[in-house]
C-alpha cells in the first residue's frame, strides 16, 4: 500500500509544490483493474490521466486497449505520437480539428468520435469535407429512469433501439462509418457504495441496461454491420459492466490513479498513485500552519468531496472558514506543533486527472526512489480543455 511518508523520504531536498506519481502503486491498481474487467479489454480514459507517460505505461499492461479521448484535437495529437485506437467519447463541434482529421489517412482510421444526435450528424456532414469517411461511435444513454426521476448523467438523447438506430442511419446517409456504441452507466460507475439507497440503484441500473444494451446494439448492428466497439463502464463498474454479453471493452482511468473519490466502493479499494506537495511557509497559531497554494477543488457539484485531502502527516485538516485557497491554504491539528517552515504537507486530489493541469510534471517514484520526472499535458504546453 502506498505510504506517504516514502514520498516524503524520496523526494527529501525537493523544493515544493511539486506532483508525485507512484510508479509500484499505479501498476498495482492497473493489475486489479485488470482483474476486475475479467478478460474485457480495458480503454484507458486520458481524461483521468493527462500525462502521455502514463497512458502509455497503462497501454503497455496486458488487458488495456485504445485510449478514450476528451477532445479531438487531443486525439490527434496523441495519434501523431503513434497512439492506437482512439474514441474521442465527447461530441466535438471544433471545425479545425474536424478538418485535420478529414486530411490525415492515419487519423481516420485511428480516431473515432461520438455522436448522439440527427442534430450532431447534420453538424457534422455540413463541416466535413464531402465524403470524409469519419468513424463514429453512437453514444446511448444509460441512467436509470424511475418515473420522472433521471438517475445518472446528462449525455445523450437517444434511449430506444429504434432511435438510436436512425441515427446510425442518419450517419451513414452523411458519409460517416458507424462502427460502435458507447453506454457510460456513470450511476454505477461513478457513484461510491455510501449507502443501501445507492446499492439498490446500482442493482436497478445494471438490470435495466442489461435488458437494454443488447437490443440497443442489435438494432444499430441492423443498420451498420458488425460494430468493432461497444463500450461501457467505468472504474466503479468494471466486474458489473463486463459481465454484459453485449459488451465488447470497458473503460477506466480513475482507477488507476485512485483519487479520494474512489475511496468508498465495497469491491474494490485503488491505491493512491498520485499526490502533491505543499511546503509549510506560515504559523499563525501553535496548532496551525498554513501551506502554500493548495485551492486544487475538483470538478462537479460543490462540497466537501471536491477538496483536496491532507493525508501526510496524520491529523491535519482544513480550516471550515478557508478551505484550500488560492493562494495558501491553513491547517489545524496537533501534527502542526511538529511542523517547521519549509517542511511539506503531502495531500491527495478528490479526482483523478485535474491535478495534470496544477503542474509541469510528476516526479516519478519508484521502489520508494525518484526514478524520472516526466511531463504533463500542461507541461508539454498543451491544454484541451
Amino acid at each position: 500500500m502506498t505510504n506517504f511518508a516514502t514520498w516524503d523520504r524520496a523526494t527529501k531536498g525537493r523544493s515544493a509544490p511539486f506532483a508525485v506519481v507512484d510508479l509500484d502503486a499505479y501498476d498495482a491498481n492497473a493489475a486489479d483493474l485488470v482483474r476486475r474487467a475479467g478478460g474485457r479489454p480495458i480503454r484507458v480514459a486520458s481524461k483521468s490521466i493527462r500525462v502521455r507517460h502514463l497512458l502509455e505505461r497503462a497501454l503497455a499492461t496486458p488487458g488495456f486497449a485504445g485510449v478514450m479521448a476528451y477532445s479531438l484535437p487531443e486525439a490527434l495529437w496523441l495519434a501523431g505520437h503513434g497512439v492506437d485506437d482512439l474514441f474521442v467519447a465527447y461530441p466535438t463541434t471544433d471545425r479545425e480539428a474536424l478538418q485535420a482529421l478529414a486530411a490525415d489517412e492515419r487519423a481516420l482510421e485511428q480516431v473515432s468520435i461520438a455522436v448522439d444526435s440527427r442534430e450532431q450528424v447534420d453538424a457534422l456532414r455540413r463541416w466535413l469535407p464531402h465524403g470524409a469517411p469519419v468513424r463514429v461511435v453512437v453514444d446511448v444513454d444509460a441512467s436509470l429512469r424511475v418515473g420522472p426521476a433521471h438517475l445518472g448523467v446528462r449525455r445523450s438523447p437517444l434511449r430506444s433501439p429504434r432511435v438510436a438506430a436512425t441515427v446510425a442511419r442518419a450517419a451513414q446517409g452523411a458519409g460517416l462509418r458507424v462502427v460502435g456504441l458507447m453506454f457510460y452507466d456513470a450511476q454505477i460507475a461513478g457513484l461510491p457504495d455510501s449507502s443501501a439507497a445507492v446499492r439498490l440503484v446500482k442493482r436497478r441500473s445494471d438490470a435495466s441496461l442489461r435488458r437494454r444494451r443488447g437490443a440497443v446494439r442489435a438494432a444499430v448492428e441492423a443498420v451498420a454491420g458488425p460494430l468493432t466497439i461497444v463500450n461501457g463502464g467505468g472504474t466503479g463498474s468494471l466486474e458489473v459492466t463486463g459481465a454484459d454479453p453485449a459488451i465488447t471493452e470497458l473503460a477506466a482511468g480513475s482507477g488507476l490513479v485512485g483519487p479520494t473519490l474512489f475511496d468508498g466502493y465495497d469491491a474494490f479499494t485503488p491505491q493512491p498513485a498520485v499526490g502533491f506537495a505543499l511546503p509549510v511557509v506560515r504559523r499563525p497559531a501553535r496548532d496551525v500552519v498554513t501551506c502554500f497554494s493548495g485551492g486544487y477543488i475538483a470538478s462537479g457539484p460543490a462540497g466537501d468531496s471536491r477538496v483536496p485531502t491532507p493525508v501526510h502527516p496524520a491529523g491535519l485538516s482544513l480550516v471550515g472558514t478557508e478551505g484550500a485557497g488560492e493562494v495558501q491554504t491553513p491547517l489545524r491539528g496537533k501534527a502542526a506543533r511538529d511542523l517547521a517552515i519549509g517542511d511539506r504537507v503531502w495531500w491527495r486530489h478528490a479526482k483523478a486527472g485535474e491535478l495534470a493541469e496544477r503542474f509541469d510534471d510528476y516526479v516519478v517514484i519508484s521502489g520508494g526512489e525518484v526514478v524520472d520526472v516526466v511531463p504533463t499535458y500542461r507541461g508539454e504546453g498543451r491544454c484541451f480543455g
